[in-house]
């Protein structure tokens, strides 16, 4: 067990998109007049490209395409080999049956090709709303500083990403708890409680740990070990596992599968490792749970 209270206040988390500057407020007026003045731009426009846009269009239709393309060499060949007055019997001594048969084979691989099209479509992916309850819960012998640089870290992580859920376990305790949680069917709908204890145990945890590199489930639905996160919405798309030195570990959840760029990747491992820094300096003032061995 663990000592030391936990700070649970259930608060309207609305985790905000990052916002980007339009372009036209970042000019000054003076800019903006001459820009008026001189009429439309006239220098260097970015390329087009006019088949991919076309593609992209219409979909349907490009997927079905080989179908038809196919189709109608088929049909011609057989076109050809009635009105050419020769034998409906394949010769392998003629040059003609030989190019048909070539012909045939080409026109059968298209079909097969569009068909194989049509039926396998890329899976959209899109955001999605956390199922489960907005919580903060913060260990409360904590100094001052570090709450407010686990703050900090949520603060950052929710407005520049995708990350809707963070947990930061440091030295077997769970300091901070913020964010969307599972909702616990023993506390009344209330946010799951994370057990440290058991969480540290597990395989996620010791091989994050043991390889000192930061891990990206980037479709956690794929891997086995989503069962060592009951505390996480049931429908987090990526979760990054982010050791914090060889003594913790941040779990970063997501709404979005493969959401989080390299750019997010890098950034959650420099801030992983200040958190460290800071949790190190604090960590052996902390009244930590004593266990009794058999």
């Amino acid at each position: 067990m663990e000592s030391g209270t936990l700070i649970c206040n259930v608060l309207p988390l609305t985790p905000k998109r990052r916002r980007f500057p339009s372009c036209q407020s970042s000019f000054p007026c003076s800019v903006k007049a001459s820009l008026s003045s001189q009429g439309d731009y006239r220098g260097p426009k970015p390329k087009r490209e006019w088949v991919a846009d076309w593609v992209s269009k219409n979909d349907d239709v490009v997927r079905s395409l080989p179908i038809y393309v196919g189709g109608t060499s088929l049909l011609a060949v057989l076109f050809n080999r009635t009105v050419s007055g020769i034998a409906p019997v394949a010769d392998a001594s003629s040059s003609q049956s030989r190019a048909d048969l070539l012909t045939l084979g080409l026109a059968v691989t298209c079909i097969l090709n569009g068909l194989v099209w049509i039926s396998i479509r890329p899976k959209s992916i899109t955001v999605v709303n956390p199922e489960g309850v907005e919580c903060q819960r913060i260990y409360s012998d904590l100094p001052d500083s570090v709450i407010s640089e686990l703050l900090w870290a949520w603060e950052s992580l929710s407005h520049a990403t995708c990350c809707r859920s963070l947990v930061v376990i440091y030295d077997g305790i769970c300091l901070l708890q913020i964010g969307f949680a599972a909702a616990s069917s023993s506390d009344g709908g209330g946010a799951m409680v994370v057990n440290a204890n058991k969480l540290v145990e597990g395989s996620l945890y010791n091989g994050g740990i043991r390889s000192g590199s930061q891990s990206y489930l980037a479709n956690l639905s794929l891997y086995p070990g989503k069962s060592e996160l009951p505390f996480l919405p049931s429908n987090t798309q990526a979760v990054i596992l982010q050791p914090l030195g060889d003594k913790g570990i941040a779990i970063v959840g997501g709404d979005i599968i493969r959401g989080f760029t390299t750019s997010d990747q890098a950034w959650i491992t420099l801030i992983g490792e200040k958190l460290d820094a800071t949790l190190t300096k604090v960590v052996n003032r902390i009244p930590l749970a004593v266990e009794e061995r058999s």
